[in-house]
């Protein structure tokens, strides 16, 4: 209410304003014609103004305002992977029965082009993972995601987030499983049944985080080689991976 009282009186007082200098003016020029000559002409252009500010000017500061969103969100997503996320794909790679062939989709991304990183996407969503919560090792995951449980926290106060949705879930789904992992104090005392509870938020975060990862590797591909010629290097997916430049 203060806003809309503090509004209509400088609204009223730019009118009494304007009112003011149209009489003046008339009082020195005494002429009408040209006053509301120029006051038609000016109002009929208040709403090509109106179009402009409202459609073009005001969209093009809103893609702009977005494309920047989106870059910061990138710069936040790079940084998840570089601490932790490409680690953590490597752990839960451990229990995955089929592992041996799941790999191999994605093995050669190096050598994927523009349009090969679409298709891969949709495929890895119809992929059939398979988790094995005995053939990993779980104390070794849920001491990793404890130590970035903090990290993990930090990235969900990031604003950001809204320009992201697919992130955000992998966050919450990580998060979760952190959760769901730190508060069982013995992790080989487990029961089948709260096994197969565990394996289905592992599966969850698996499964984002796969495709988050794709994702990011086709951004660092088509804005920083240089970045992506590292994180092929370092890629999850490949037993022979090596940080180290081969011939």
């Amino acid at each position: 209410m203060r806003n809309v009282k503090w509004q209509l009186k400088w609204a009223i007082i730019l009118i009494f304003l304007s009112a003011f200098v149209y009489l003046f003016h008339y009082f020195i020029f005494r002429d009408v014609h040209h006053i509301f000559l120029y006051l038609i002409g000016d109002i009929a252009f208040v709403f090509i103004e109106v179009l402009m500010v409202t459609l073009v000017i005001h969209e093009l500061l809103t893609i702009r305002d977005k494309k920047e969103k989106i870059e910061k969100m990138n710069m936040v997503v790079g940084a998840f992977f570089t601490e932790m996320g490409g680690t953590l794909l490597d752990r839960l790679n451990d229990f995955d029965k089929n592992f041996d062939e799941v790999k191999n989709n994605f093995i050669d991304i190096d050598t994927w082009s523009k349009k090969d990183f679409p298709e891969k996407l949709e495929m890895a969503k119809k992929i059939h993972y398979e988790l094995d919560m005995r053939k990993g090792d779980l104390e070794k995951l849920k001491q990793f995601l404890s130590e970035k449980r903090e990290f993990t926290l930090r990235l969900l106060e990031n604003p950001n987030l809204l320009e992201h949705d697919s992130f955000a879930e992998l966050l919450w789904a990580v998060t979760h499983l952190t959760e769901e992992l730190s508060l069982r104090k013995d992790l080989k005392k487990c029961t089948n049944t709260d096994l197969g509870h565990l394996q289905g938020d592992m599966k969850r975060a698996y499964i984002i985080l796969i495709y988050e990862w794709i994702e990011y590797m086709e951004h660092l591909k088509n804005k920083y080689p240089y970045l992506f010629s590292l994180a092929v290097r370092m890629n999850p997916f490949n037993p022979e991976a090596s940080i180290e430049v081969k011939e």
